[in-house]
C-alpha cells in the first residue's frame, strides 16, 4: 500500500472542504441578490464559518503528530532516557516520528558515552591528585609536624607552649589533607568494600557536619563490580554532601539494600526540599554517573504528592546484579 504524502493529504482536506461548500451553493435553493439580503448574509456567513471549522478541525487531525513532536523537543532530556512518540499509521508524518525516535536514541548513547568518558577523566584526575596530596603534601606536612616535636622538646618556655599550638594546627592540618584524600579517593572501598566505605563516608559526614546520619544497611548485598560501586559510593557522596549544605536538614536516612531487581540506595533527608528548583550541576552529576552502570536515578519532595512527609528523596537502582570480573 503507498503512503500518501503530507502534501496530498493537507491538498485533499481541502478540496474536500471546498467541494462541499461549491456543491451546496451549486445545487441548495440559496441565491444572492444584489444588494444581499440579511437572510442571505447570515446563509454565507454561516456556511463559511462551518467551512473554516471543518477546515481546521480536518488539518489538527492531520498535523497532531507533529505537535507531539514539537511538545517533545521543548521537554526532552538525555539524562532521562526512554521518552519515545508513538508510531502510527505511514507516510511522512509516521517517517518523521520514526526519525525522530532515531535521533533520540543515537543522542541518548551519544550522550552516555561522552559522559563515561568525562567520569572516567574525572576519577584519574582524583585519583592523581589524591595521590600528590598523599605523598607530597601529607609527607611534608607529617616531617614538619615531626621536626616541631622535635624542638619543642629542646624549647623552653614560652616558646614550648606556642611550638605545641603550632604542633595542632599543623596535625589538624594534615587530618583535613587525609579526610580530603579519602572523599578524592575512597581506598576503604577497593580494600573492605561497598558496605564499609559507604558508612566511613556517613561517619564523617556526621562528625563534620552535625548531621544524625541513620543508616541501614542490608548484610547481604549482592556481589558488585568496582564501576557500580564507586557510583553508589559517589551518589551517597553527593545525597549527603547535598543535604548539609542546601537542604538545611538535621537528620539523614542512608539506606542500601538488596532486591529481586538489583540494588537501591536511598538518601532521606528531613530538610525544605527541592521544590520546583531547577537541578544544579550535582543533581545532574548524579543522573550522569547512573547512565553509566544503566541505573535509574529518581529525585523528589514527598511533598509534593502528600502531606505526609517534607525533606527530599534520592533514590538510585541499580537494575541487575553486575558482578565482579
Amino acid at each position: 500500500m503507498t503512503s500518501v504524502s503530507l502534501y496530498w493529504r493537507i491538498f485533499g482536506l481541502n478540496a474536500v472542504v471546498l467541494g462541499s461548500a461549491t456543491a451546496l451553493l451549486l445545487w441548495a435553493p440559496v441565491t444572492v441578490s444584489v444588494p444581499v439580503l440579511l437572510t442571505e448574509a447570515v446563509i454565507l456567513v454561516g456556511g463559511l464559518v462551518v467551512m473554516l471549522v471543518a477546515n481546521a478541525a480536518l488539518l489538527r487531525i492531520g498535523l497532531a503528530p507533529l505537535d507531539r513532536v514539537t511538545r517533545l523537543m521543548t521537554t526532552v532530556d538525555l539524562l532521562r532516557p526512554g521518552q519515545r512518540l508513538p508510531v502510527r499509521g505511514g507516510g511522512e508524518v509516521a517517517e518523521l516520528v520514526s526519525a525522530f525516535n532515531a535521533m533520540l536514541e543515537r543522542l541518548e548513547g551519544e550522550r552516555a558515552s561522552s559522559s563515561a568518558r568525562a567520569i572516567l577523566a574525572q576519577e584519574g584526575e582524583r585519583r592523581r591528585i589524591a595521590q600528590e596530596l598523599h605523598d607530597e603534601v601529607g609527607q611534608s606536612m607529617t616531617a614538619v609536624l615531626l621536626a616541631l616535636k622535635r624542638v619543642a622538646d629542646e624549647a623552653e618556655e614560652p616558646l614550648r607552649a606556642e611550638l605545641h599550638q603550632a604542633q595542632e594546627i599543623t596535625r589538624g592540618s594534615l587530618d583535613e589533607v587525609r579526610r580530603l584524600v579519602r572523599r578524592l579517593r575512597p581506598g576503604v572501598l577497593d580494600d573492605l568494600g561497598l558496605v564499609s566505605a559507604v558508612t566511613s563516608l556517613a561517619t564523617e559526614f556526621s562528625t563534620h557536619t552535625g548531621l544524625h546520619v541513620v543508616r541501614r544497611f542490608d548484610p547481604d548485598l549482592p556481589s558488585l563490580d568496582h564501576e557500580t560501586e564507586l557510583v553508589i559510593y559517589r551518589v551517597a557522596q553527593e545525597g549527603l554532601t547535598n543535604a548539609a549544605r542546601h537542604a538545611e536538614a538535621r537528620r539523614v536516612e542512608l539506606t542500601l539494600r538488596g532486591t529481586d531487581r538489583g540494588v537501591v540506595l536511598e538518601v532521606a533527608d528531613d530538610g525544605r526540599g527541592i521544590g520546583a528548583a531547577r537541578e544544579g550541576a550535582g543533581l545532574r552529576g548524579m543522573r550522569e554517573r547512573a547512565l553509566l552502570i544503566g541505573a535509574t536515578l529518581d529525585i523528589w519532595s514527598p511533598d509534593e504528592v502528600s502531606t505526609a512527609g517534607t525533606g527530599t528523596r534520592v533514590r538510585l537502582t541499580v537494575p541487575a546484579v553486575r558482578k565482579q570480573s
